[in-house]
């Protein structure tokens, strides 16, 4: 018996038919009976999940990929989309495993954590947080020192060396201070390295307006949201790339950055907005008020 129109019967139907106690006349209605509406509906949205897979470079999971159907006006059902996927191999790029710290906690000494690992606030600007951390190219390491705003998520400033001395971090904070994403008397909260602990940054921050905060040495839940952006970061991109030059790598992570993770890419902790759109909330209830 053949399923199609182009294959070959391997039996006669009546023999096939007699097997399965079904009437010729009935196998042939079914093979001529016409797709039904969940049938063309499911191919449907498999062509829309494609469609927004791609437009997310691969990274988004079955809960993202339905956010984005909603914005498009597509009404459909987290779990549907969940089988739909899985029925089409598609997977999103996952975490590779990460090593538990071995690093005794030590004192957090003069400077205090203002920040208490309550990584919100009220409006932009208010409170920041920031870390480094190391990306590789065939030419050796880029740096990349962050700063990320509470609020709306965004990566409000950021700066890429061959090395990971303090001037990368103030770079960091004076890209974010000229985007006039900095307002005076702002936190900015990071972990216990000699770079944001040295006498150097404090004065910076001084200079600036803002109130320095630290989090535990050798903790890491302390400065959770900086280090979640740079698992995202190496998750949906680094891991997938191969950089042969360290330009070549900063404009990546520029482009990563800027195009997609602060304008494009929905967070789930934002209700499934982004950065971009949250600001201009913001902004549109202040400038209102």
């Amino acid at each position: 018996m053949r399923f199609d129109e182009h294959a070959e019967y391997a039996f006669p139907v009546d023999f096939m038919c007699a097997c399965v106690n079904v009437s010729r006349s009935g196998y042939y209605e079914w093979r001529s009976r016409p797709e039904s509406a969940t049938s063309q509906r499911r191919q449907q949205l498999r062509l829309l999940i494609r469609t927004a897979v791609d437009h997310a470079d691969g990274t988004y999971g079955h809960r993202r990929i339905r956010a984005q159907l909603q914005r498009w006006g597509v009404a459909v059902g987290v779990e549907l989309v969940r089988l739909l996927m899985g029925e089409m191999g598609l997977h999103p790029c996952q975490p590779r495993p990460r090593r538990s710290s071995l690093t005794t906690p030590a004192d957090t000494g003069a400077i205090p954590d203002l920040v208490g690992r309550d990584f919100t606030a009220p409006m932009p600007s208010v409170k920041l947080v920031g870390d480094i951390t190391y990306i590789p190219t065939w030419s050796g390491w880029v740096y990349l020192a962050t700063v990320i705003d509470c609020c709306t998520k965004e990566v409000v400033g950021y700066a890429m060396d061959d090395n990971y001395r303090t001037p990368l971090i103030i770079r960091a904070v004076a890209h974010a201070t000229r985007k006039g994403k900095v307002r005076a008397g702002a936190v900015f909260h990071s972990d216990r390295g000699s770079n944001y602990t040295s006498r150097e940054f404090g004065d910076y921050l001084a200079s600036v307006g803002m109130t320095r905060s630290v989090g535990r040495t050798g903790i890491c839940f302390d400065n959770a949201m900086a280090e979640s952006f740079f698992g995202v970061l190496k998750n949906e991109r680094v891991n997938q790339m191969v950089y042969p030059t360290r330009e070549r790598a900063r404009r990546d992570i520029t482009r990563y950055i800027e195009h997609w993770y602060n304008h494009r890419r929905l967070h789930s902790a934002l209700g499934y907005n982004t950065p971009s759109e949250i600001y201009a909330e913001h902004e549109k209830q202040r400038l209102a008020a």
